[in-house]
């Protein structure tokens, strides 16, 4: 190396990116989901609880505090979470995959039963908590700290057992009372292994497994193979009245939709329209544009976390937007699918939305993750 190139890379100057469009994308499907979810639920609150604004001010005291946490979360290093905490000698990720652990087998004796599902835990006067929220954290932040020790094993098929051996105690305990949730973290786990494996032969080999464990769930289980029943007879079935509802909604919305606030089918013909089936209230409010560019808004979400995973600054930062980016994907898609009645219906809501204070916290503090990774780039300037 000469003089003069030695000069010019002193001269250098590395700066943090810090990904704002990722920002403002958040915050703005955060705030249209305010907006979406005072307008589906005003009826059934005034009618409930005589206040028209009922659910949009728990919802929005979630979001605020959420969206502190995401800005927080994002200037914590990421890799603080695989670091070995001093006192009590043990990483933080590990910590939260035991936490999970615990929480979904407390949530299996102790939680709230609701609509004959235990998945809830009562905080008293702050509502309910679903842990199965949390633990697509977990699945995200372990599941990359596993295959970051050593991703080359994931090459052969014995390491992407390991990788699921590792995983199954958790999604199994998910799986029990939620199958849905359970297929997003079994979606995410294999999203990662896919990405950091050079070999990509043996998740076909995989894939039908699941599909034939996933068969075993939906039929062995009634109330799941009632829902394919339902899927198939909508319009005949006796349970098939909410998506029934919801079709009748995105088939009234037409292009450009009956304006904001202006649908009918909230108005008590779709139950609790504020929650999973809040994209067809969107549809025919909004119309085919309005769902066109919601759906425009979660691709350039997902392009974001696309750009800070190839990006990152290492393999494990690349790993955990490549699975934020995952569970973002997958609960979009299968949201949209079961309100067009395109598969069974199952519980996923829209992400950033779809009313549930846990939800939007976990997906806050995933969006903060993701933007510490962004915080991590380096780039010449």
């Amino acid at each position: 190396m000469t003089r003069t190139e030695r000069e010019q890379g002193k001269s250098k100057k590395f700066h943090s990116y810090y990904d704002y469009s990722l920002l403002f994308l958040t915050l703005f499907l955060v705030c249209f989901g305010l907006v979406m979810i005072y307008s589906t639920s005003s009826y059934n609150a005034s009618r409930d609880y005589n206040n028209p604004a009922y659910y949009l001010e728990k919802q929005g005291a979630f979001a605020v505090f959420g969206v502190a946490v995401m800005l927080i979360v994002s200037k914590i290093d990421y890799r603080f979470y695989i670091t070995k905490l001093p006192v009590i000698k043990i990483k933080p990720v590990t910590l939260l995959y035991l936490l999970c652990i615990f929480l979904q087998t407390y949530v299996l004796i102790f939680g709230d039963k609701i609509k004959g599902a235990k998945r809830w835990i009562s905080l008293g006067a702050l509502g309910r908590f679903q842990p199965s929220e949390l633990s697509k954290i977990a699945v995200i932040l372990f599941t990359a700290y596993i295959v970051n020790l050593s991703p080359v094993k994931l090459n052969k098929f014995r390491g992407f057992i390991r990788v699921v051996i590792f995983m199954a105690p958790l999604i199994v305990l998910v799986l029990i009372p939620n199958f849905s949730t359970a297929l997003v973290m079994a979606a995410i786990m294999v999203a990662i292994c896919f990405v950091a494996s050079r070999k990509k032969l043996y998740f076909i080999v995989s894939g039908i497994i699941g599909i034939g464990i996933g068969a075993i769930f939906i039929f062995g289980v009634s109330y799941r193979s009632t829902r394919i029943d339902v899927w198939r007879n909508v319009e005949t079935h006796p349970r098939g009245y909410q998506i029934l509802q919801g079709l009748y909604a995105i088939a009234s919305g037409g292009i450009f939709g009956k304006g904001l606030g202006e649908s009918m089918q909230k108005l008590g013909f779709i139950p609790e329209s504020h929650n999973d089936m809040i994209f067809s209230v969107i549809c025919e409010e909004l119309g085919l544009f309005g769902a066109v560019a919601v759906i425009m808004l979660f691709v350039l979400l997902v392009w974001r976390l696309f750009v800070i995973a190839i990006n990152a600054a290492d393999l494990y930062g690349g790993l955990i937007a490549a699975g934020i980016l995952t569970h973002i994907a997958v609960q979009v898609l299968l949201n949209i699918a079961v309100v067009t009645n395109t598969i069974p219906s199952t519980g996923i809501p829209m992400p950033f939305i779809s009313y549930g204070g846990s939800s939007l916290m976990v997906l806050l503090f995933e969006m903060g993750i993701a933007l510490s990774v962004s915080n991590q780039i380096k780039y010449e300037r």
